[in-house]
């Protein structure tokens, strides 16, 4: 941390950081943080690489079944409304409660995950969340989908740290960020096909098919990687430091060191508050355009879900765009990382507001896809000033803390507060309001930037200041 802003290692680190952060959504973003890990496992090319490349295939088709389970629902909202007359609250409900939890619950089950093994524990966190969507296509009322979809977020709260760290850990060193970007694009993939082929399914099998087709490919991909996959092969195949427990040199804090360190600064706290609001427009219209399209548009539901997850692959399109290209421009003056995230926050209110002013047609659609393309775009820029103002010994806490930021302030609240909405002024009045949160992003981002030069300077030089 003590080398200065134009310092060539220093921001080799800081575009490996910024990479994994612009990779993926939700998301996902509770999954990078294991790159930045004081623990480092060590990795080695004698490990075959057939096999590498099969555990790689294999957690990557669990984090597929991951996101296909949880956005399935979306593409069944206007199927489970007419069935058991809920109201749009109940509806968003049931899509926030998933994010919740893995905000939650993200970081302890992780730290749970490496003492208990993380092999035996993603078999765990996929068998209880396939389980739990089997139980989904069995409800028969809203209390028991809310229950089972609560176990759906259970199993997949730790699922995307863990999967990455057990990656990374047999494949060697050099190509950790390109494996984590791979692996976190899992999540827009994974969400696309849950929408799109849930809502196929349900169109033309009913909507407890759609649930149970998920069910049946998450389960058919545990028994798989069971009898595939074991903490004892991946050591004898080179793979160390994956003993349940393994130690953590350097790693001892105290607990008052450690939240001293994540909030040593205002402007690290300002971008966990800038990124989680921004990240409420892409949960809200994410959940809610399968019924947008399906209320305005008159799509059927299989139709809707196709549609709709063109916005995801665009959204997560321009999570990766505009990490790059906060990178090229804030190569020597990473200050401008507040700049970029207040840019995209503001164009993303300037375009989404325009789109839900227009009437449905092709150019509301243009519009929609233009905002969506920049409403995630401020995760890399988030991730790379929480690194910067943060020790280096505990950026695993740290993203573990921008991943809760994430969800509490966006993720989980998008769906629920946008149905709220709904139901009082329709779901149109509720999208012309969604895009007021990019304010109040570009806000927490513009006060952090005030003292963001300042924090990161005394931050750099408090670096050589011996560790607690």
């Amino acid at each position: 941390m003590g080398a200065p802003p134009g310092d060539p290692p220093r921001e080799t680190r800081n575009r490996a950081i910024n990479h994994g952060m612009d990779a993926g959504e939700d998301t996902v973003l509770g999954m990078h943080y294991a790159e930045a890990s004081p623990q480092t496992f060590a990795t080695s090319t004698a490990t075959p690489r057939f096999y590498a490349w099969l555990v790689f295939a294999l957690t990557f088709g669990l984090l597929l079944s991951d996101y296909m389970s949880r956005q399935v629902l979306n593409a069944v909202f206007p199927l489970l409304k007419a069935e058991w007359g809920l109201s749009d609250t109940q509806l968003g409900s049931l899509s926030g409660i998933v994010a919740l939890l893995v905000g939650l619950l993200t970081f302890p089950l992780s730290v749970l995950a490496d003492r208990w093994g993380r092999v035996r524990s993603i078999i765990l966190m996929a068998t209880l969340w396939s389980l739990a969507t089997l139980a989904c296509s069995l409800a028969t009322s809203f209390g028991q989908m809310f229950a089972a979809r609560f176990f759906v977020g259970l199993g997949e709260a730790a699922y995307g740290s863990v999967g990455v760290a057990l990656i990374i850990s047999v494949f060697p060193a050099h190509l950790r960020s390109t494996l984590t970007g791979a692996f976190m694009a899992g999540g827009a993939f994974g969400s696309v096909a849950g929408m799109a082929l849930g809502g196929i399914l349900a169109t033309h099998l009913g909507w407890r098919w759609a649930f149970a087709a998920m069910a049946a490919f998450g389960g058919a991909l545990v028994l798989l990687y069971a009898v595939t996959v074991s903490e004892r092969r991946l050591r004898e195949r080179g793979g160390e430091g994956l003993r349940p427990g393994a130690s953590e040199p350097g790693f001892r804090l105290s607990l008052r060191s450690l939240f001293s360190g994540l909030f040593s600064s205002a402007s690290v706290i300002c971008a966990y508050i800038g990124s989680g609001l921004q990240l409420f427009i892409m949960a809200a219209v994410m959940a809610w355009l399968p019924s947008f399209l399906n209320r305005y548009y008159g799509m059927t539901p299989d139709k809707a879900g196709v549609s709709a997850a063109a916005f995801v692959l665009i959204a997560a399109l321009g999570m990766v765009m505009c990490g790059a290209i906060t990178d090229r421009l804030c190569r020597r003056l990473p200050s401008r990382k507040m700049a970029m995230a207040i840019a995209f926050c503001l164009i993303t209110a300037i375009m989404l507001g325009i789109a839900f002013q227009l009437p449905p047609g092709p150019g509301q659609l243009s519009m929609i896809g233009l905002g969506m393309f920049l409403a995630a775009g401020t995760a890399g820029p988030a991730g790379a000033m929480v690194a910067n103002l943060t020790p280096t010994p505990i950026h695993a806490s740290a993203f573990a803390t921008l991943t809760l930021a994430n969800n509490l302030l966006g993720l989980a609240p998008g769906p629920v507060l946008t149905g709220l909405l709904a139901d009082h002024i329709g779901l149109l009045g509720a999208f012309k309001w969604i895009p007021l949160m990019a304010v109040f992003a570009a806000t927490a981002f513009w006060m952090g930037r005030r003292h963001y030069a300042n924090d990161l300077a005394r931050i750099q030089a408090s670096a050589s200041t011996p560790a607690h």
